[in-house]
């Protein structure tokens, strides 16, 4: 697989494009079995069973190979475009969705892709700051001095350059003096691989291979860590993707199952396997129910976390720790170490990224 990924390459104006092959599956198989599905319940059954069962396997797959991938973003694009198609094609033509109703759907379809688009800008990376320095530096110029000889730098700076790498390094001579005055420190926030010090919540991300702000969790329907930067934006994706979603659900079996509510639809509508196009809706019905179902839990579990100012990193590594209060089996993980009440913590959510902060002199090592 690594070598057709790596061949596998489109031509372009400034030369051939390398090709994700990871965003093919998707694209071919999410069709194929959504319609072999639709020919029979049983077949059904088995198909929307097994497509919860091979996403988790090859999501264990790559997280245990700490690879990024692009098949969870592709399914995820992919799934909300095919059941916007199967809507228009199968379920729009019956009379039964007015213009209104429609247009109200396709807003909530381009919210999300914006949320997405918002989500999946700069979590909050942590850059350092001698590697800015070292870009500085080989783009100095060459310049003469007061001697007529070249010497490479911008003009004017040879005592300045002196004096800033002086300052530089009594910098770093006073920051290794504070770190060995307390080792622990040195252990939980020095990252080897960033060569920094992170500041406090922060955390290297072993996907995305950098220190991430406040990070929660790295997201693979997003392809991205979800982090200061972008942790309201991907709250508002999950909202709207649900309430989106709901509405679309009501809309199809309110037009194939009709003078049924819809969980009862859910569960019972007679003849709807009769011709193949109600099938087909009533598939992908259910195919949406299972992933808003599985998106709703993720919007609870971030709903609890951010009521008691808790990540998901935290909550992690305080379940392996047997660390903090655990209510509800391990679903509700209050580490205490952050939690100042329920509106408190909410502000500090709603303020999040609004004043970033700078990098502190610590972090130039």
């Amino acid at each position: 697989m690594d070598t057709i990924s790596d061949r596998l390459r489109i031509p372009w104006l400034r030369g051939a494009k390398k090709v994700n092959i990871s965003i093919i599956p998707p694209l071919i198989l999410l069709p194929v079995f959504l319609r072999v599905a639709s020919w029979h319940f049983l077949l059904g059954g088995v198909v929307l069973t097994s497509l919860p069962v091979l996403a988790l396997w090859y999501y264990y797959l790559t997280h245990r190979r700490k690879e990024q991938t692009l098949f969870f973003l592709s399914l995820g694009l992919f799934s909300l475009g095919y059941m916007y198609y199967v809507f228009l094609q199968e379920v729009v033509p019956k009379g039964r969705v007015g213009p209104t109703r429609l247009a109200l759907l396709t807003c909530g379809l381009f919210l999300i892709l914006l949320a997405l688009y918002r989500a999946k800008k700069n979590p909050g990376y942590l850059r350092n700051p001698a590697s800015r320095d070292r870009s500085l530096g080989s783009s100095q110029t060459e310049c003469l001095n007061g001697k007529g000889q070249k010497t490479k730098g911008f003009p004017g700076t040879d005592v300045m350059g002196i004096l800033n790498n002086r300052t530089l390094k009594d910098d770093q001579k006073d920051s290794a003096r504070l770190l060995a005055g307390s080792p622990t420190m040195v252990k939980d926030d020095w990252c080897a691989k960033c060569q920094l010090v992170r500041p406090a919540r922060a955390w290297h991300c072993r996907i995305c291979g950098i220190c991430v702000r406040r990070m929660d969790h790295h997201c693979v329907w997003i392809n991205s860590c979800v982090g200061e930067s972008n942790h309201q934006a991907f709250i508002l994706a999950l909202l709207v993707f649900l309430l989106t979603s709901v509405y679309g659900i009501t809309l199809t079996l309110d037009t194939i199952c009709r003078d049924r509510s819809v969980f009862t639809a859910l569960f019972y509508c007679p003849g709807v396997y009769a011709n193949y196009s109600s099938a087909l809706s009533f598939t992908c019905v259910w195919y949406s129910v299972i992933v808003t179902a599985g998106m709703a839990y993720i919007f609870l579990i971030q709903l609890i976390n951010i009521s008691y100012n808790v990540t998901e990193r935290e909550v992690q590594q305080a379940l392996r720790q047997k660390t903090g209060r655990r209510l509800l089996c391990g679903l509700i993980v209050d580490t205490g170490q952050y939690n100042r009440g329920f509106l408190r913590n909410w502000h500090q959510f709603s303020t999040l990224g609004a004043h970033p902060l700078h990098d502190p002199a610590e972090d130039i090592v």
